[in-house]
């Protein structure tokens, strides 16, 4: 065991869920609000990279402040009725964590209930704790406070910690809080956000086996 605590994202990190939740979701969303007005599944992905999810959708789609709450409770209604699933070989990454006496623990931009429904349908390990969209604006990715209470918690050292993310969020978050990133670029297959990570993350995996090799040496 390489980290005492492996930090995961969930939405196509741990799981295939942009596809099949949250872009649809989008997409439906966008038609009752602007119609005419469409992005293709990379784009959305490629916007949610940077500028991130709150700007493109208020800066690049346009959304009033109020309709960012109509579409955060459109969101939380289909993602609440819907479940996705998880990349191959991430159960094992995560059972292995435990059975070495690990944490794992995730920050995400989905709610909680939603995470832990995603990890009961794919049979993976409950996480340690989850730092979720509910958690106050200010206390989300990119913020450090998520992982500087996790470290404060589990008494960790930050050589002891490594973050697991496919978002430049991810990234900042990992870079602010002084840990060791890894980019997941497993899901999609987007240059300019490829680049990026390999300019600026510690690791690049192109596949989960990757990861395992990484953590479990």
């Amino acid at each position: 065991m390489k980290y005492r605590c492996l930090i995961f994202d969930h939405d196509d990190t741990t799981v295939n869920s942009t596809a099949k939740i949250h872009y649809p979701s989008f997409v439906e969303f966008m038609k009752i609000k602007r119609p005419g007005v469409t992005y293709t599944l990379d784009e959305y992905v490629k916007y949610n990279f940077h500028p991130g999810v709150i700007e493109f959708f208020s800066k690049i789609c346009g959304l009033t402040k109020e309709e960012l709450v109509e579409e955060q409770d459109f969101w939380y209604e289909f993602a609440s009725s819907h479940v996705a699933d998880a990349f191959s070989g991430i159960k094992e990454i995560m059972e292995e964590q435990k059975a070495q006496g690990g944490i794992t623990a995730v920050i995400s931009h989905s709610f909680a209930e939603n995470i832990l429904k995603d990890y009961r349908h794919n049979d993976l390990p409950e996480p340690d704790v989850i730092f979720g969209w509910e958690q106050p604006k200010e206390e989300r990715k990119p913020s450090p406070v998520p992982v500087n209470r996790i470290m404060e918690k589990y008494d960790l050292r930050p050589e002891e910690v490594l973050v697991i993310d496919d978002l430049k969020p991810g990234l900042d978050m990992a870079r602010a809080a002084g840990v060791k990133f890894a980019a997941a670029c497993w899901c999609f297959d987007i240059p300019e956000n490829e680049e990026y990570m390999r300019a600026n993350a510690d690791y690049l995996f192109k596949s989960v086996d990757q990861l395992k090799s990484h953590c479990f040496n």
